[in-house]
């Protein structure tokens, strides 16, 4: 991977240089910053009409100035003035026209108003959390530019061919691991505001890398929408799934057996330590936590299920039974986790990595009292998730090592070539 230097000498090179002389007739002495900022719209707007006049020309068949081509009927017919919105504030630009109006520039296309990345900044603060008058405010303080309301949400809901895309995109064949979590926003459904809950599904390719394979929004969770979760996967070619780790999700056992009936369905055994954590007070917690650790740390089911026999008669036991029913109910759920070895038993040990996930997200969409409908959450969670994920890559930690553990568990159903 080239070094940061290199990257930056490299970037250098790459910008186009200006003329020494062209600068000297503008720099005459120190300036201040609204001087330099209004050279640089000066001759942004000189360059872009330039732009566009080269446009025309090619247009017409021949640059200006120039003799026009015989039989040809069409010609320059002046400029038109036209403000549009770019990252520096609002530029005022001459268009030139021709006489039959044939003339679409792809610059600035006819009826546009913004230039080029003006969208994309808007599009990057609402991904920040930004709600529209934020957003509004900071263009109004910042450019001078008073934009309405409604034409943020226009720039925002042009996301939407971007979402339905990704949603609907091919998956891969086989993933070892796909974790499953939830978390609750606020979403205006028929006249009420409702707390829905926002599934993700975070999948681990056989490379050790992740995907966010999903975003489905349901008013309440069961088998009959785990099984439109999990038919959608397969519709997008997702053939086999080793292991999926949730936190107990209603209707999910029922669901997978039915679309993938060889998947192992493992209990978050971090989100079953913390729920048994919240039985106790504060002061507690610590040695709690202590006393249930032979629990998932045996080496096996059998030794397993003894250290929560001892569990349940000792002090700790008799003292939070609660403790002792939830483990219980969760156990057939619990066991998958002893047949793996080490190296795959800290891949599914917890959720931690799709609960970080959530939690940026939950920073992302704290600014917003509720969402008017499901596409707009579904907008900015899945804006925030390509912020969130655009550095992802690497394969997660010591996956080396349960890679060979899941060849030797699983054979070809992890290694078949068509994978």
């Amino acid at each position: 991977m080239p070094s940061k230097k290199t990257t930056a000498n490299k970037a250098k090179k790459d910008l186009p240089s200006i003329p020494k002389e062209l600068v000297e007739q503008f720099v005459k002495g120190p300036m201040t910053a609204e001087a330099i900022q209004d050279i640089s719209m000066a001759f942004k707007k000189a360059l872009v009409e330039r732009a566009l006049g080269a446009e025309l020309g090619h247009h017409l068949g021949y640059p200006c100035g120039a003799e026009r081509p015989e039989g040809s009927d069409n010609r320059r017919n002046g400029s038109s003035g036209k403000t549009v919105l770019t990252d520096d504030g609002p530029l005022q630009l001459d268009i030139p026209r021709d006489r039959d109006g044939s003339f679409a520039p792809i610059l600035i296309p006819k009826h546009e108003r913004r230039f080029t990345g003006f969208d994309d900044k808007i599009i990057a603060m609402y991904a920040r959390g930004m709600t529209v008058r934020e957003i509004r405010a900071f263009l109004l303080e910042q450019y001078g530019t008073d934009v309405s309301h409604d034409f943020i949400s226009s720039v925002t809901d042009a996301v939407m061919d971007e979402v339905g895309a990704w949603q609907q995109r091919p998956l891969e064949p086989m993933y070892p691991v796909i974790f499953f979590d939830a978390l609750r926003v606020k979403i205006r459904d028929e006249g009420m505001v409702r707390n829905k809950a926002v599934y993700l599904a975070l999948g681990v390719l056989p490379d050790g890398t992740r995907d966010i394979l999903g975003i489905w929004i349901e008013n309440t969770e069961g088998a009959k929408f785990w099984l439109k979760v999990f038919n959608d996967l397969r519709n997008r070619g997702v053939e086999d799934v080793l292991i999926a780790v949730t936190d107990g999700l209603k209707g999910m056992a029922e669901a997978l057996a039915a679309v993938y009936p060889e998947t192992t369905l493992q209990t978050c055994i971090v989100h079953l330590l913390r729920n048994s954590l919240n039985y106790a007070s504060w002061d507690k917690r610590k040695g709690l936590a202590k006393a249930l650790k032979p629990i998932y740390q045996a080496l096996n089911a059998e030794a397993a299920e003894q250290a929560l026999d001892e569990f349940e008669a000792g002090p700790w036991g008799k003292q939070y039974p609660t403790v002792v029913a939830a483990w219980r109910r969760a156990w057939d759920r619990v066991i998958p986790f002893f047949v793996f070895p080490q190296a795959i038993r800290k891949v599914i040990y917890t959720t931690n990595a799709i609960e970080s996930i959530n939690a940026q997200l939950r920073k992302i969409i704290k600014t917003r009292g509720h969402f008017p409908s499901d596409e707009a959450a579904s907008k900015l969670i899945w804006l925030g998730l390509r912020n969130i994920t655009a550095n992802w890559g690497k394969a997660a930690h010591d996956w080396k090592n349960a890679m060979n553990q899941f060849a030797i568990l699983y054979g070809d159903r992890f290694t078949r070539p068509t994978w």
